[in-house]
């Protein structure tokens, strides 16, 4: 499914956000195989795993930069119906700008409220997207948003995150997902997500697409995180983005 209706574009751009099934092109069962296998993968190679601690001990929180080294991944995200959705969504083709996977494992820390844009260097036009590789409910920290506030940046903290008074603000509503739906919302779409206080982990694939005519800038992106990561002190949160919207422990 790669063509929308006028409804389901309307919805998208009046209330910031879209969910869709069936654009995997492969069964949630390989797609659950392939993110645990990501999970695997040693710590000191090319992608970059971060960690949190829990009350469960030390754990994985997010992946990133798989898609070079997955050929499943390459192929869900890069030729598949999500990124032609997302082209639809954005009004050109789409480009893969930067892909991780958010394990919040049974313990895990959600993540504060905000807007993505301030993370994303270098792109005018950007788009999120949830895939759920596992049930995403509120008990397991799914997210919530907050529909048709996505017209322009809201007022931030320190951190980067929306501050008290905006939060208070806003009509929040959780959205839940089964494994395998897929959710698009708008770089300035408000969303936060609460920690798993469930019995079972809730793993989510979270690309985000810019549009061709800004050129392709996943090196780039890569490059200046890495680089921000290397100077970035230690403080009390562990350090999953280029704002501070993770609530975890550092590991």
């Amino acid at each position: 499914m790669s063509t929308l209706s006028d409804a389901q574009l309307e919805h998208y751009r009046t209330q910031g956000w879209l969910l869709l099934d069936d654009l995997l092109g492969t069964s949630v069962t390989d797609l659950q195989a392939e993110v645990s296998a990501i999970a695997s993968w040693d710590e000191d190679g090319e992608w970059l795993h971060h960690f949190e601690m829990t009350d469960h001990g030390r754990r994985l929180a997010r992946t990133e930069n798989f898609v070079p080294f997955s050929s499943a991944m390459d192929q869900l995200l890069r030729h598949g119906d999500i990124s032609r959705v997302a082209g639809a969504l954005l009004g050109e083709e789409a480009l893969l700008y930067k892909e991780k996977i958010n394990y919040k494992l049974v313990g895990g820390a959600g993540f504060s409220p905000h807007q993505d844009k301030p993370a994303y260097p270098f792109v005018d036009q950007v788009l999120s997207v949830m895939v759920a590789v596992d049930d995403a409910t509120i008990e397991n920290g799914c997210l919530f948003v907050a529909s048709a506030r996505h017209d322009h940046l809201l007022a931030q903290d320190e951190r980067g995150c929306l501050t008290a008074t905006v939060v208070d603000e806003l009509t929040w509503q959780p959205v839940e997902l089964r494994a395998g739906q897929t959710l698009f919302f708008h770089a300035l779409t408000p969303h936060r997500s609460g920690p798993n206080t469930s019995t079972r982990d809730r793993r989510a694939l979270y690309p985000t697409y810019n549009g061709a005519s800004e050129g392709d800038l996943r090196d780039a992106y890569y490059a200046a995180k890495l680089a921000a990561f290397a100077e970035a002190p230690t403080g009390d949160r562990a350090r999953l983005s280029l704002i501070g919207d993770f609530e975890g422990r550092p590991a």
